[in-house]
This record gives structure tokens, sequence and C-alpha cells, in this order.
């Protein structure tokens, strides 16, 4: 992927160095580890997270912030590919959004954290991945989940990277949309199957922005290489519920998925990818996610 040298966004809240709380190496490792598989199987990790920090602060006393930001060299070119992708995002988003679905684009800002951060969605863990939260237009990035990426997932590649901060960059999108208040509604007054179907089908769809993303940034920068396309391919296959849930606990259980399986994330992805359109990715009436809703 082809992408150094080029304008970075001046969007990026740097907190690697805030030296804040972090759970005792006798019960974190323990509390992320069933943090993951709550959200594999569609449940809220946060309470938990919440109650384990609230008493690690008990044991070590108040939190500590400030400080210099230390970190090696790759660490740092990391952040600038962190900042060149969102930079590239912007670019595209102000330009697509007002022209396909009339409304204006307002960037958002991304925030790099270590451990653990406190978002305006409340307390969260690097174990649970990077995220966005609508309540104050951010996404939340560790970078040591790349490493994840490569190790645990087997999916290595920079465009894999930047799809998966393309993914959270569609939440934002859904969010301005309105999408995100409409899912969050129903899903109120649906029951957990349904519920889940309900979130199902807004990942999806973040996946389908991220694939229009990529379509319209490369038509802008022409950053894409051989291989590319496929690492992100294989991203979103090794980051369906199927493949996590088969890798966590050896079964698949349909009714408990929250992103969507293999096949699915990378379908929408792909279409996103190939057509640019934005009108071709309501996933919210796309009649094999809808069903039994």
């Amino acid at each position: 992927m082809r992408w150094k040298d080029r304008e970075e966004s001046e969007n990026v809240e740097d907190s690697r160095g805030m030296s804040g709380r972090t759970m005792a190496a006798g019960g974190g490792a323990g509390i992320v580890i069933i943090a993951i598989v709550l959200s594999l199987f569609g449940i809220d990790p946060r309470p938990l997270l919440n109650q384990a920090q609230q008493q690690q602060a008990q044991q070590q006393g108040p939190q500590q912030q400030g400080g210099p930001v230390v970190a090696d060299p790759q660490e740092e070119e990391r952040v600038k590919f962190v900042k060149t992708v969102l930079h590239d995002t912007e670019v595209v988003w102000t330009e697509q959004l007002p022209k396909q679905m009339h409304v204006p684009y307002v960037n958002p800002k991304l925030k790099l954290f270590r451990g653990q951060v406190q978002s305006g969605c409340g307390p969260a863990d690097a174990g649970m991945g990077p995220f966005y939260c609508p309540a104050d237009k951010k996404v939340y990035l560790d970078l040591e989940f790349y490493d994840e990426l490569k190790t645990r997932f087997g999916a290595p590649g920079e465009f894999a990277q930047a799809y998966v901060i393309a993914h959270e960059i569609g939440h934002h999108v859904q969010d301005l949309l309105g999408t995100s208040d409409k899912v969050d509604q129903l899903r109120r007054r649906a029951d957990k199957v349904q519920a889940n179907k309900l979130s199902v089908m807004l990942e999806l769809q973040a996946d389908f922005y991220a694939g229009v993303w990529a379509y319209h940034a490369q038509k802008r920068f022409n950053f894409l290489e051989a291989g590319d396309v496929e690492s992100a391919m294989l991203c979103a296959t090794k980051i369906g519920d199927d493949a996590l849930q088969r890798q966590a606990s050896g079964r698949v259980v349909p009714d408990s998925f929250t992103h969507g399986s293999s096949a699915q994330r990378v379908k929408w992805f792909k279409l996103g990818l190939e057509t640019g359109d934005m009108s071709k990715g309501d996933t919210f009436r796309d009649p094999e996610l809808s069903r039994g809703l």
C-alpha cells in the first residue's frame, strides 16, 4: 500500500502517554479474555470492565495523567500510517457524503491509547478492539491491535489495517446519516435475537462503507498495490463472527452474531469496493439479513 510522504490528518488525539491504571497482572488478562468472549456472543462487556477498573482504582489510588509518549520507531511509523489513512477518509467522505447522500461530512477525531481509555461511551479496554463512540464522535484505537491482526488472526498487511480504520469511520458515516440512532431505537424494542440481527446489519453496512471509501480513495490516491485487496478480504474473513466463535469456543452460534459471518463481511466490503455507490449498501432491506425481523 502506497501511503508514505502524503498528507496526514490533524484530527488524531494521542493519549498513549497517559499513565492510566492497568489491570493487575493476576486477574487482568483473565478479565480481558472473558470480555472478548462476551463480545463474541453478543453481550456488552463494558459493565464487567468498568467493575474491574473500579476495583483496581481502589487498590492503586488516583489515576496519574500526562507525560511524554515513549514509543519505538516502528510504532511511530504506525502513527504516521494511521494519520495518513484518516486523512484519506476525510478527503473521500467530505466529497462523497454530500454528493451521494446530500449530508455534510464532519471530521471525527481518532484517539490513540494504550491499554485502557475513558470514552464518551464509558470505559473501554484494548481487548475490545478498535471502536467508534457516537457520543463523542471519536474512533478509539490501540496500535497493538495491529499486532493482534497479524499474530492472532493471521491477517497481516497495511491495507488490512486501513480497512479496520475505514470500518470505524463507516460507523461515523452512519451516525451522521442518523442510521445509528434508528437502529438503537429498534434494538431497544427488540428481543435479543432480533437486536443481534440489527447489529449485524449495522456492522455489515460499515464494512460496505469501508469498501466505498477504498473505491474512491483508489481513484484519488492510486494507493493500492498487488495483494492489498486480498489482505483486506482475508482480514474480513478472520474477524467474522463464525471464525471468532470457532476460535474462542469451537462452536458457532449464528443467533448470537453481532458483526456478521466471514462470508457476509467479505461480501459487503467487496460490494462497496466494486461499486463505490452508497445506495447499494442498504443492508436493512437485504432479504437474507432481514429474515425474521
